[in-house]
C-alpha cells in the first residue's frame, strides 16, 4: 500500500470538481479523476495522477475508477463527489423523466460512488467523503427545482451515513456553494449576495480541502454553506 494520501474526484474535469482536484494535488494528494468529457484525464496527467473518462451515472465507470485507483495506490483517503447539471423547468412542467434525471445527477451520483469507496475507507479505519451540493438544498429556489429536491435528500443521506460510519472514522460532509464563478454571472444575482460578489471555484476547493484534512477530523454529517451569506441560517 502506498504511503501517499489519495483522493478520488468525480465529475472533476471542470468547474468546482477540477478546482478541488488541483487544490488536493497541491496539498500533496495523489488524485484520480473521473469526467465524461476527457478533461479529467488531461487534468490528471497534468497533476501526475490517474484519469478515467466515464460518468458517475454508471456503476461500471465508477468501478473502473475505483479499481484503477486501488491497483495503483492501494488506498483511498478522500472522495469528492461533484456533479453535472440536471433538468430545469417550471415546476408543473417537469416530467417524471426529468425528476428521475435530477435524482440520477444530484443524488445517485453520490450513492453509487460511496457504495464502492466507503468499504475501502472502513477497512482503513479512516476516510473523508465530501459532496459538492448546493446552497439551495435548504432554501429551495424555483430556478433549480430538481437540484434542490434531490440535494435535500442528499442531506438526509449524509446524516444517516454519518450516524453509521463515524465510529469507523469515516466522515461525510456536504459543501453548499452559492453563486460561483463557474456559472454565468448577472448583476442581479451579484446584488442579491450580502458579500456583493460571486464566489470562486478555488474558494469551494479550499473548503473541500479543509473537510478532507485532519483539521476537520471531528466534523461529520454537516452541510457547510459557502455562499457569501446568501442563505444565512436564522
Amino acid at each position: 500500500m502506498s504511503a501517499d494520501k489519495v483522493a478520488v474526484i468525480t465529475a472533476g474535469g471542470s468547474g468546482m470538481g477540477a478546482a478541488s482536484a488541483r487544490r488536493l494535488a497541491a496539498d500533496g494528494f495523489k488524485v484520480a479523476i473521473l469526467s465524461s468529457s476527457g478533461k479529467g484525464e488531461a487534468l490528471a496527467g497534468e497533476l501526475g495522477g490517474l484519469g478515467v473518462t466515464g460518468t458517475n451515472q454508471s456503476n461500471d465507470d465508477l468501478k473502473r475508477l475505483v479499481d484503477s485507483t486501488m491497483e495503483r495506490w492501494g488506498r483511498i483517503d478522500v472522495l469528492v463527489n461533484s456533479a453535472g447539471h440536471g433538468p430545469r423547468a417550471p415546476l408543473l412542467e417537469i416530467t417524471d423523466e426529468d425528476w428521475h434525471r435530477g435524482i440520477e445527477v444530484y443524488f445517485l451520483n453520490v450513492v453509487r460512488a460511496v457504495r464502492l469507496v466507503a468499504p475501502v475507507m472502513v477497512t482503513q479505519k479512516a476516510g473523508s467523503i465530501v459532496n459538492i451540493s448546493t446552497a439551495w438544498a435548504f432554501e429551495p429556489s424555483a430556478m433549480f427545482p430538481t437540484s434542490a429536491v434531490a440535494r435535500a435528500g442528499l442531506a438526509a443521506y449524509t446524516k444517516i451515513f454519518a450516524d453509521q460510519y463515524a465510529v469507523q472514522n469515516v466522515r461525510m460532509n456536504n459543501v453548499l456553494p452559492g453563486w460561483i464563478d463557474s456559472l454565468p454571472a448577472t448583476e442581479e444575482r451579484r446584488q442579491g449576495v450580502p458579500m456583493q460578489r460571486y464566489g470562486s471555484s478555488e474558494e469551494i476547493a479550499a473548503t473541500v480541502a479543509f473537510l478532507a484534512s485532519p483539521g476537520a477530523g471531528y466534523i461529520t454529517g454537516q452541510n457547510i454553506r459557502v455562499d457569501g451569506g446568501l442563505t444565512r441560517a436564522v
